[in-house]
């Protein structure tokens, strides 16, 4: 298959996102022209790195290019102080310069601290990232959002770091567990209700094929999600304005998240999901939308065998008062105020100001709009 370019016109930050079967494969020749010495050092987690790390050494090693790896824990938990403080460090015993390049190889919680650390290590160096979870091929992979998870929130400390370039294996897909790849498409789904409904009609028709193992459609998937990412990146690269719109349904999805203890009961994608239903049921009962918007994202979830309502989320979750008070150190609070990413039907997100917590509260506890 091949690959797939998108760019992200951001002037001198500006890069690309290359979408296809095989690219860690071809790594060594992809990323060989952005190498001031020939070597690299690679952060990973343990899972990802039984996985793929040794392909994407020999690949390296092909191009003449030394590399070291570092293997983290899986899991949200490392994307917190100790884990930064622990990649860090070991960049700086690994001799890591500011001409030098650092490559995340995994999921959004690899490249959120591998991203951030290489934001901070000699007040900035540059960074690869190589997605290996269908979340960060089309989404955090994309547009320089880097950071931690604190006892406040998630992604609370952080920085906006563009990488040098993103290479989107859809190969390593094959390898991911059928509940990690279901979780990634709540980011996809997430693209075609915030602005395009064009591309959710299409994943109603292909959606299941897709997460079936549909190669091709696969890589359509990540290709227009990326398409749909880097062009709000390029108008709004830090977030002033429309950059927004790609939180619709995080609001209620951190807050759920924080709630859970960033644990295995709620993967980021599963959240994602359930919350732009709870974002479309706000929607419905502002008066912004059609009753039948949220009962279509949940007809397809369903459809696909995703988690689609807080119901699906295993043991007990804190009442409303508390979800939204974990919502109020949300990163759009403003004076405040709750604002959040709605939409005036599938494919139209707004952002809403100022929006009553006992609206927030009847739809969290389940009242009819």
């Amino acid at each position: 298959m091949t690959a797939a370019t998108v760019d992200v016109a951001l002037g001198a930050r500006g890069y690309e996102v290359r979408v296809g079967k095989g690219l860690i494969a071809r790594a060594g020749a992809e990323i060989a022209p952005l190498l001031a010495r020939p070597r690299v050092a690679i952060v990973t987690d343990a899972a990802v790195a039984g996985l793929h790390l040794p392909a994407l050494e020999a690949a390296l090693a092909g191009a003449g290019i030394a590399s070291t790896a570092l293997a983290l824990p899986p899991g949200e938990a490392t994307k917190g102080w100790a884990g930064l403080s622990r990649t860090v460090e070991w960049l700086l015993e690994a001799r890591v310069e500011r001409r030098d390049i650092v490559l995340a190889l995994g999921g959004g919680v690899i490249g959120d601290l591998a991203g951030f650390a290489a934001a901070i290590l000699r007040r900035g160096v540059r960074y690869v990232q190589l997605p290996t979870t269908l979340l960060a091929q089309v989404d955090s992979s994309v547009g320089g959002k880097t950071g931690i998870n604190t006892a406040q929130g998630k992604n609370l400390v952080g920085a906006f770091h563009q990488p040098a370039l993103v290479l989107a294996d859809t190969g390593v897909l094959d390898t991911l567990p059928a509940r990690d790849l279901r979780a990634g498409y709540g980011e996809v789904v997430k693209y075609g209700l915030l602005g395009d409904a064009g591309y959710f009609a299409w994943l109603e028709r292909h959606g299941a094929a897709l997460l079936a193992g549909d190669a091709a459609l696969r890589a359509e998937a990540v290709r227009r999600s990326v398409a749909m990412k880097a062009a709000i990146v390029a108008r709004d690269e830090t977030e002033t304005g429309e950059r927004a719109l790609l939180n619709l349904g995080h609001t209620f999805a951190h807050a759920l998240e924080a709630a859970t203890g960033y644990s295995d009961r709620l993967l980021h994608g599963e959240a994602v999901a359930i919350g732009c239903g709870l974002a479309l049921d706000l929607s419905v009962r502002l008066g912004l939308c059609r009753q039948d918007a949220p009962a279509r994202l949940r007809a397809h979830l369903d459809a696909v065998g995703a988690r689609a309502r807080l119901a699906d989320i295993p043991g007990d979750l804190p009442g409303a008062t508390a979800l939204i008070a974990l919502m109020a150190q949300d990163k759009k609070v403003v004076d405040g105020r709750l604002r959040f990413v709605l939409a005036r039907g599938i494919g139209a997100a707004c952002v809403a100001d100022d929006i009553p917590p006992e609206a927030v509260a009847a739809v969290l506890e389940g009242a009819p709009a």
